[in-house]
Formats: C-alpha cells, sequence, structure tokens
C-alpha cells in the first residue's frame, strides 16, 4: 500500500465536527505554550475524546478503525515487531491478509513511523487506526517478558557457576550493581509484576527447581521456574535491599523497601520463612501513586453506599470493613477517608503499612521492632486533638478497647477485622474479650466485602450455567433463573486467556439498631445473630454477588466461590 497521506489534524476534526474553531483555536495556544502534541490538548481539554479522533482519522484516510478494547492480538503476528519499535512508533501488528501485515497505528499520519515499520518489518504492510491508550495497555499484555526473566535465570545459573566470579559482583555488591545478573533478574520480575497487575511476587524453593508465581486479580500464576541453586542469591539481595538478617536463616524475617518502576514508586513488603528446600519470599506490591477511589465508583449498591455514607458522617462512634486478607478493605476505608478530608476536620492514621497517602492526614506507620505498636500509637493520637481516628486493623483486645473508647469520647473510628461476614462480627470482638456494653455502645455500622473477577470486556460470551450451577442460581433468583443472560470469558491475550479481567467488591452492611444493642448487652448471641438475618434478608454478600452475575459483570462459578468462602 502507498505511504499515507499527512493530513492537519486540527483542519480534519473541525471538518468532521468533533470540534468547533474556537476549540481548536484554544488548543492551539495551549500548544504553543506546553509543546505538547495537539491531539492530547483536545483530549484533556475535554472538547473531543481519543476514540472520536482515531475515528476521524479513519474516515478522512479511509482505512478501517479497530478497537482493541474486543480485538483479539495473535501473540505470533505482534512479536513480529520488536516491543522497542512497537512503542517507539506507536505500532501493533494485528494480523494478516492477502500476503499484508496489517499494522494498527495511533497515529499514521507519521511517515517516519510507517517508513520504520516497513523497514523492520521486510514486508508490504497495510494499515488500519488504533487509539492510542488502549494500543500501550495492548502492548504492556501482549509482549510478556516470561522468556526474558527465564533468560536472566539462567544467566544467573551460569555466572554462579563460574568458579571465579565474584559473589559480590552477582549479588551487585560492587561497582555498577545495575548490571549484576541478579539485580537486573528481580528489575524484570519487578517490572513485569506491575505491568501485569501482580499484587504479590512469590519466590519458592522447590527440591529441583525455583518457582516464581504471581498473584494476579487474587489467583497465583507461574511466571517462570528456574535452577534452584540462584535461590540463595535471590533471597540475599533481597535481604540486603530491605534490611534483613542475611546470617539467619533459621527465622522468619519481615521487612520493606521501595523501589521505582517506569516513574512509578513501589512500597514492597517482604517476608521470609525458612523451608524445607531453601527460603520462600513472599513480596506484595504497593503502588505509592494509585489513585483513590471515590465512594461513587466503588459499585456498591445505592441502597448500601446510602446508609454507610450516613454512618461515616456521624460525630463519634465505629464503622468497621471486615473480610479476609487483599479484598479490598483498605481501599474502602480510604474512600471513605477520601470524601471526609477537609480542612476543618483532623484525621489520624495507625497503620502497617501505609499504603496510601493523601495529603491533609496525618499518618503513622506502625514499627513493632521499636515498640511503635498499634495500642502505643492510638494512646498518642487521642492525644493530638483528633477528629476521625483510622486504626488499620483491630488486631488484639487492648487495641480494640482503646479504639471503642475514642468512639464513645466523641470520635469517629474507621477500622478492620478479619470476619467471615457482618453478623459474625460484633460476636468476633466479644469473643476477644472486648467487654459487652463497648461493643453495644460503640459500633455504628460493619460493612462485610469480598472481591470477585470481573468477565474480561474482550472474550465475553454468553453461556449455559452447568446443571449444578443452575441448580444453586435456583435457590437464589427463584423462576428468574432462565431469564438472566449468563457469561464468561472465553480467554485471550488481553486477559492471558483466564477469562477474567480486574475484581470488583461484593458488599453486605449490618447496622447496629437498638434491638441488635439490647441483644448484645443481654449477651444472647443467638438472639443477635436471629435479629441481624432479619435486618439482613435478601441484602448479603452472597446475594450482591448473584446481582453482579445478572449484571454480567461475574460468573456463576465466581459467585459459588464466594458461597463456599461464606459456609466454611
Amino acid at each position: 500500500m502507498a505511504r499515507p497521506e499527512k493530513i492537519r489534524l486540527g483542519d480534519m476534526l473541525v471538518q468532521q465536527q468533533l470540534v468547533t474553531p474556537e476549540q481548536l483555536q484554544l488548543a492551539l495556544e495551549e500548544q504553543k505554550r506546553s509543546g505538547r502534541k495537539l491531539g492530547r490538548m483536545l483530549v484533556e481539554s475535554g472538547y473531543v475524546t481519543e476514540e472520536g479522533i482515531s475515528k476521524g482519522l479513519a474516515r478522512q484516510l479511509g482505512v478501517d478503525f479497530v478497537d482493541l478494547k474486543t480485538f483479539r492480538a495473535r501473540p505470533e503476528l505482534v512479536k513480529l515487531l520488536p516491543e522497542v519499535q512497537a512503542r517507539r512508533n506507536r505500532a501493533l501488528v494485528l494480523s494478516e491478509r492477502d500476503g499484508q501485515l496489517i499494522v494498527g497505528m495511533a497515529d499514521p499520519t507519521d511517515l517516519g513511523a510507517f517508513d520504520e515499520l516497513a523497514r523492520v518489518l521486510k514486508r508490504d504492510i497495510d494499515f488500519a487506526v488504533v487509539g492510542e491508550t488502549q494500543l500501550l495497555a495492548t502492548i504492556d499484555r501482549v509482549y510478556s517478558r516470561a522468556e526474558e526473566i527465564s533468560g536472566l535465570a539462567k544467566e544467573l545459573t551460569a555466572d554462579m557457576a563460574e568458579t571465579s566470579t565474584e559473589f559480590g559482583n552477582i549479588l551487585g555488591l560492587t561497582a555498577g550493581a545495575e548490571d549484576a545478573p541478579v539485580v537486573k533478574l528481580l528489575n524484570t520480575v519487578f517490572e513485569e509484576a506491575l505491568k501485569m497487575r501482580a499484587s504479590d511476587i512469590h519466590i519458592e524453593p522447590q527440591e529441583k527447581s525455583l518457582v516464581i508465581r504471581f498473584r494476579i486479580d487474587g489467583v497465583l500464576h507461574v511466571q517462570t521456574e528456574a535452577d534452584s541453586k540462584i535461590a540463595t542469591a535471590l533471597v540475599l539481595r533481597l535481604k540486603l535491599m530491605s534490611g534483613l538478617d542475611i546470617s539467619e536463616k533459621r527465622l522468619p524475617q519481615d521487612g520493606r523497601f521501595n523501589i521505582k518502576l517506569r516513574s512509578t514508586s513501589i512500597d514492597i513488603r517482604i517476608s521470609s520463612m525458612p523451608t524445607q528446600h531453601g527460603e520462600s519470599v513472599v513480596m506484595r506490591l504497593l503502588a505509592q501513586n494509585t489513585g483513590l477511589l471515590e465512594l461513587d465508583k466503588l459499585h456498591m449498591p445505592a441502597t448500601l453506599l446510602e446508609r454507610f455514607r450516613k454512618a461515616i458522617s456521624r460525630p463519634s462512634g465505629i464503622v468497621l470493613v471486615t473480610g479476609p486478607t487483599g479484598s479490598g478493605k483498605t481501599t474502602t476505608l480510604y474512600a471513605a477517608l477520601n470524601e471526609l478530608n477537609t480542612t476543618e476536620k483532623k484525621i489520624i492514621t495507625v497503620e502497617d503499612p501505609v499504603e496510601y497517602r493523601l495529603p491533609g492526614l496525618n499518618q503513622v506507620q506502625v514499627h513493632e521492632k521499636i515498640e511503635l505498636s498499634f495500642s502505643r500509637v492510638l494512646r498518642s493520637a487521642l492525644r493530638q486533638d483528633p477528629d476521625i481516628i483510622l486504626l488499620g486493623e483491630m488486631r488484639d483486645q487492648e487495641t480494640a478497647e482503646i479504639g471503642m473508647r475514642a468512639a464513645m469520647t466523641g470520635h469517629l473510628v474507621l477500622s478492620t477485622l478479619h470476619t467471615n461476614d457482618a453478623l459474625s462480627t460484633p460476636i468476633r470482638l466479644l469473643d476477644m474479650g472486648v467487654p459487652r456494653y463497648m461493643v453495644a455502645m460503640s459500633i455504628q455500622l460493619v460493612l462485610a466485602q469480598r472481591l470477585v473477577r470481573v468477565v474480561c470486556e474482550s472474550c465475553a460470551t454468553p453461556y449455559a450455567p452447568t446443571p449444578n450451577e443452575h441448580l444453586w442460581l435456583k435457590l437464589e433468583l427463584g423462576d428468574q433463573v432462565d431469564s438472566v443472560r449468563y457469561l464468561h470469558g472465553t480467554g485471550c491475550n488481553h486477559c492471558a486467556n483466564t477469562g477474567y479481567s480486574g475484581r470488583q467488591a461484593v458488599y453486605e452492611i449490618l447496622d447496629m439498631n437498638n434491638a441488635l444493642v439490647e441483644a448484645v448487652n443481654r449477651g444472647d448471641p443467638n438472639e443477635f445473630l436471629q435479629i441481624g438475618r432479619e435486618q439482613m434478608r435478601g441484602a448479603t454478600l452472597r446475594r450482591d454477588a448473584v446481582r453482579l452475575v445478572c449484571d454480567g459483570r461475574t460468573t456463576v462459578e465466581e459467585a459459588m466461590r464466594i458461597s463456599t468462602q461464606l459456609d466454611e
């Protein structure tokens, strides 16, 4: 195909009535001041969407617009173009037709990029228009670095086998540390984990191999397997980075460190534990520039959101968010703090670790090694004249009692607790030894939540539930069970062939009304449970998961998984 023609973007957008001449003039004036691309200026000003510009270019040039959100890229074709050129030229090989490669370009009017693509691919090429944001996201997904990680692991194995190689050079303890094999391997692992949205990295020595796994959307995936000989070097380097005792291999250790990847600051919590074949290491990744969610964007049902907002707007009392580790409790609490954070209120957080940074808050990091415990920090926080206190977790009786006294003396306390559901939370506090009157008088509301995986939009397909799933659904939906359109993901490159992309929370709420308060004061758990079940009828975690199934957001399998966890 002939080279694409050079067109003036602004004139094209005005001609197609996507922007007005006045909007174009304003954007051009701003472009002169900032030097940024015109298209980006127009999008950021809200005059036109990125997709609108792409479709306009496609119409002008007489070519196809390809929506990469639903397009299934073929890795063997995509990788005909090296990742460096794909990123530099904002291009992606999409398909093959009549001996030509169809290349998606974010800016097909970039003649230099077109010429370079033709030179690198050494094939006849045709082009289509794609959105830049979706293009970069697709590049991140398709150009997996699993092969590079395996190659670096083999390189490290070879270096360790060389008797002439200094162990300090391998670990990066000398000059030029960034070129040390173990440093390059770990940096690549961290970059790939960040790109794949992994929450945790597991480094696990086995008898004959070292397995590196990523937890993505709550599920572990094997990233690579390497020679078990490199385990020692990896663990030593990680211990050095986190300030742990490298001579101690018999006891578990915990630490943390910070790295910067792609201009993103990442806090990493590390836990090492001795196993039969060496030290196992698990790292939790916490991106510090992750945007805070707003309460309206948590997908909480409107009736529950109204009750939650009412509870956090009170001047005193405790609001508890419960659920297992990794269920999004901290995200929910910070969405609440983001709404409560005004210049008229003093907010103190006591956490381990501080997962989000929010201007205007006084955030304290617990440090058990120097006896800076939750209870000690909480006592000091109460002398700082706070209006609102966020207590990262009620870990023990002492911390719970201090938090509840604060709630009873005019402070709003937000905290978390590890319980199975909302109804069992007050009973759990009583089991911890907290006096009944404190539980009855301080708790305003309990929000329980879980995370379910969301069906991938790119490969979502209608399907018929299995007989077992149909029977389970009928218990929840009754006669409505056959009127719902059920979806699942068939697996594609956008979701790493899992059928899921991202997660969404499901919720339930327990309000501590007068009847529940009286039941707690009487010390009758059976009466408490009976009243609570009546209050929550039809608004449980299980029912909220079924709601997402009916909306096509998740699968019956995921809803049943949540149900199984609740029944345990």
